[in-house]
């Protein structure tokens, strides 16, 4: 019997900006691709151009990267055991274009209004400035506009669902927290954020304001020192979570799942270098 799942398809073409991709390279038929998974209470199935890729992906987790070939794919997000053959996707997008060079972060997750949605985001892997750290946040919760600080600061106003902001700001260590636009009471965090040189740390602020569950997940990308040569060298979420994803149609490697670390109120993104 097929189980119904009350969440609402984002069936659209959905095409990754070209504008950050990596430069040419060897590997420039390729792209980088990792996924979050930000939608609350929902262990899913992944699967793409029909395959499984992401097996038992729980909430907070991220996929180390993926090395694609370029092309087009249609994702489709299960309810946990479900697949292609019994059941209708709780999400999905058709044509999901992944252009040669790019390396892009497709996140699951709740919209403004509480629906679950898949949106892309390339990953700017320019080089950065000798003692600078590009710090970018993303806002993929169910909540209004926040205003994200850091040391009390303002640093991003007014950042709204699905929207990024992001800076380059000199390395070291930063009090972050992330109050509703316009408010001074944080709704999430303070958290110790370490910007180390030459790295993107990008943070996700997902989760519902409504029920009360919102959360944060990081992703860090170093190897950003100069002029990168094809993709950078080292992309990470934030622990080991265990658990890897079966061999995909066009026999990738599998990938392990990594969980969100963010234990005692401090922000621990760990650095994997490849």
């Amino acid at each position: 019997m097929k189980r119904t799942v009350a969440l609402i398809s984002a069936a659209a073409l959905v095409t990754l900006p070209a504008a950050m991709t990596a430069p040419a390279s060897a590997a420039q038929a390729e792209a980088t691709v990792s996924v979050l998974h930000a939608v609350p209470g929902l262990t899913v199935d992944v699967y793409a151009n029909g395959e499984e890729l992401i097996p038992d992906f729980a909430p907070g987790t991220l996929t180390d990267p993926l090395t694609l070939p370029a092309g087009t794919y249609d994702l489709q997000v299960f309810a946990d055991g479900d697949n292609p053959d019994n059941a209708d996707p709780a999400i999905e997008a058709q044509g999901v274009e992944v252009p040669a060079g790019a390396n892009a972060t497709v996140v699951a997750h709740l919209d403004a209004d509480g629906n679950p949605v898949l949106t892309p985001f390339v990953n700017d892997v320019s080089a950065t400035e000798a003692g600078q750290a590009r710090l970018v946040v993303r806002h993929t919760a169910a909540a209004p506009a926040v205003d994200v600080r850091a040391d009390g600061e303002v640093l991003f106003p007014g950042l709204a669902n699905p929207d990024e902001a992001t800076g380059d700001v000199p390395a070291g260590s930063y009090s972050a927290d992330v109050t509703l636009a316009g408010e001074s009471e944080a709704v999430l965090g303070p958290a110790d954020v370490e910007l180390a040189e030459g790295t993107s740390t990008i943070v996700y602020a997902w989760g519902s304001a409504a029920d009360g569950n919102l959360d944060l997940a990081v992703q860090t990308i170093d190897g950003l020192h100069s002029a990168p040569s094809g993709v950078p060298g080292g992309e990470s979420g934030a622990a080991a979570a265990g658990g890897g994803a079966p061999l995909w149609a066009f026999g990738l490697g599998a990938a392990s799942l990594l969980a969100l670390a963010v234990a005692g109120g401090r922000l621990a993104p760990a650095r994997t270098r490849r």
